[in-house]
């Protein structure tokens, strides 16, 4: 299990403030919608100016017609991060060319969809899918397995069913974990560490307790111990 570590501070300055409160580990970086929105491309050379071994995790949640997403993939080839996702509900044939178009690439980024977002819960799922979170997330997970993704975003609690209806190597990224039974703050599926080692989970995502942290790298360096 890896640790990858959100960025979501206000500006970029207090992001890479983090980041090289950080920089002697070996961990994912996770930039999200606002971060990359607002910082674009110069925020992920100054993550790599730091640290060049840090791997990112580009987390945009692609969702668009097909082409139009494949597009969007194709051109994340060339801002040097490591792993980025799409939305499952997108469907099989967007995911499918998602992939196809990536197959000229030798070096191509670990691709993932999301299924439920870690903010639903049961209820509000319904509401939108017409299903529980537990069915379809699994349906989501084996829509993206056969698409040829690499695996899928989704809450720990999900994880283990995922790989049973999958593969033991479709990998499973979890946001959400509070690792020492922190507030939930806006998340509705949270889990702790050893939740998501029951759960053979491949990353967790851990943002507030680290950068809201005194002291972000002893936490970083508690939460490795653990894993």
């Amino acid at each position: 299990m890896e640790l990858c570590v959100a960025l979501d501070l206000p500006t970029m300055e207090e992001n890479l403030q983090l980041v090289e409160k950080i920089k002697g580990y070996e961990l994912w970086l996770k930039v999200g919608f606002r971060s990359y929105i607002r910082d674009g491309k110069p925020f992920l050379d100054g993550i790599k100016a730091i640290n060049p071994d840090f791997k990112i995790f580009l987390d945009l949640k692609l969702y668009d017609i097909p082409n139009t997403m494949a597009d969007a993939a194709e051109s994340i080839m060339g801002l040097g991060v490591d792993m980025f996702n799409v939305h499952a509900s997108a469907g099989k044939k967007a995911m499918t060319t998602v992939m196809e178009r990536l197959k000229p690439y030798e070096d191509r980024p670990i691709v993932l969809a999301v299924t439920a977002l870690t903010s639903f819960d049961d209820e509000g799922f319904k509401a939108v899918y017409g299903e529980s979170i537990a069915a379809k997330a699994d349906q989501f997970a084996i829509d993206t397995y056969e698409s040829g993704m690499d695996g899928v975003v989704c809450s720990a609690f999900e994880s283990a069913s995922i790989k049973s209806v999958t593969s033991d190597d479709f990998l499973t990224l979890t946001p959400g974990i509070r690792p020492f039974g922190e507030d939930a703050g806006d998340q509705q599926r949270v889990a702790t560490i050893e939740v998501a080692h029951m759960q053979k989970v491949d990353f967790i995502v851990v943002g507030r307790p680290i950068y809201k942290a005194e002291d972000p790298a002893a936490v970083v360096a508690k939460i490795i111990a653990r894993l």
